[in-house]
């Protein structure tokens, strides 16, 4: 549950020290491990610092006289940037991440708190800060296991509550739907549906471009470029903020329909390579609706089938089957050549995803050594087929 908090003055400052705290452990730290790599990465018997190491090394710093500001902080929160550095590390051995990099004073700041932390109606009560004013927009559920406080680049202040909570268990769906992805239309499905992409970095652009180009005029360090970038950074936000709630709408809406979803396995970090469409594809945030759709599909008692992006969707026939060797970009409808049937594109992507999507779930099970498909995934096969799972 994330909620927008309003700390004052003084509690702005002492989330100012939490977050300094924080920072540091985590830059000083992450240059540690990293020293004592390059020290001993010839020797076999030392694989290189974990939590523990560096949470030893935590206390025994908190104990110098130069260091007894980190003393200001609560401790849990320093433990916090330790296991996140070390979560980091995980991720890059796992080949998940990239290296772990030092974070910035002027970047997004965040801090953890795993207890002692209290939601109450109007306010939240924060170890060493107090109770800060919040607007609960919707109700807490289930019990709150931990309380992270971010700040973004835009100044606003947020409060995520980690819950624990019982779900009801899923009711499958019967019915499926085939999806493909575009630039003029940010989806078509199967059945004939289209959504129109909203394009809100395009509209937005100018405005981007002339705060962008007042900041570059502003002397550095003075107060008139703070502004200039607080302006800036609220304008990226706004727009963030309603791309994100464009995709919640869609995939919500998408996955309360349908228990199978068929999409294209698309290359989204490589296709933004090209640099005459890496900003509609961007804007598009294809590689973030993927992700959510995979996610409120299993909460909604379905599942997402990706098929392989070199699955000629668009040029195959979906009545027959034929592949039309000569598909440009430019025809957006065309004839079967066997058939004769009428093909939109679009539509006839969607299609063709969805078969190959019903085709993959329902032969997975004896294609697969060992693995079984699961009941949601037998049930939309054959509610497609026209025939009963049992």
């Amino acid at each position: 549950m994330k909620y927008r908090i309003y700390p004052t003055k003084a509690q702005a400052e002492l989330l100012e020290k939490q977050f300094g705290c924080a920072r540091f452990v985590y830059n000083r730290f992450l240059a540690v491990r990293k020293e004592y790599y390059l020290t001993h990465k010839d020797d076999p018997q030392k694989n290189g610092l974990n939590y523990y190491d560096t949470a030893a090394q935590l206390k025994e710093l908190k104990k110098q006289p130069e260091y007894a500001w980190l003393k200001e902080a609560h401790s849990q929160v320093l433990q916090q940037s330790l296991m996140n550095l070390d979560r980091a590390f995980q991720n890059f051995f796992a080949k998940r991440a990239k290296y772990p990099r030092f974070k910035r004073k002027h970047g997004v700041q965040s801090i953890r708190f795993p207890q002692y932390f209290f939601v109450l109606e109007k306010h939240i009560s924060v170890p060493k800060i107090g109770k800060v004013k919040v607007k609960i927009h919707r109700p807490l559920e289930g019990k709150p296991k931990n309380l992270t406080i971010t700040k973004t680049k835009s100044g606003r202040y947020y409060a995520s509550v980690q819950v624990e909570m019982e779900v009801p268990e899923p009711q499958p769906k019967a019915s499926a739907v085939g999806v493909d992805l575009g630039l003029k239309s940010f989806l078509v499905t199967s059945d004939g549906q289209e959504i129109t992409p909203p394009k809100h970095l395009l509209k937005a652009r100018k405005r981007l471009v002339r705060l962008q180009r007042h900041l570059s005029r502003c002397k550095k360090g003075s107060r008139g470029r703070e502004k200039a970038r607080l302006a800036l950074a609220r304008q990226h936000e706004k727009v963030a903020n309603q791309r994100a709630d464009f995709l919640h709408k869609v995939s919500h809406r998408l996955t309360q329909e349908f228990g199978l979803i068929g999409l294209e396995n698309l290359n989204v970090r490589g296709m933004v390579k090209n640099r005459k469409l890496a900003r509609a594809i961007s804007d598009a945030g294809w590689g973030e609706f993927k992700r959510q759709l995979a996610y409120k599909a299993t909460w909604n008692g379905g599942f997402v089938v990706e098929v392989d992006r070199f699955f000629p969707s668009s040029k195959r026939c979906s009545a027959c089957h034929y592949i039309n060797p000569d598909m440009p970009l430019s025809i957006r409808e065309w004839d079967c050549p066997v058939c004769g049937v009428h093909h939109d594109r679009d539509i006839n992507a969607a299609v063709n995803i969805l078969q190959e999507a019903l085709t993959r779930a329902g032969s997975a099970q004896s294609h697969a050594e060992g693995v079984s498909v699961s009941p949601i995934a037998r049930w939309a096969v054959h509610a497609e087929l026209g025939s009963h799972p049992l």
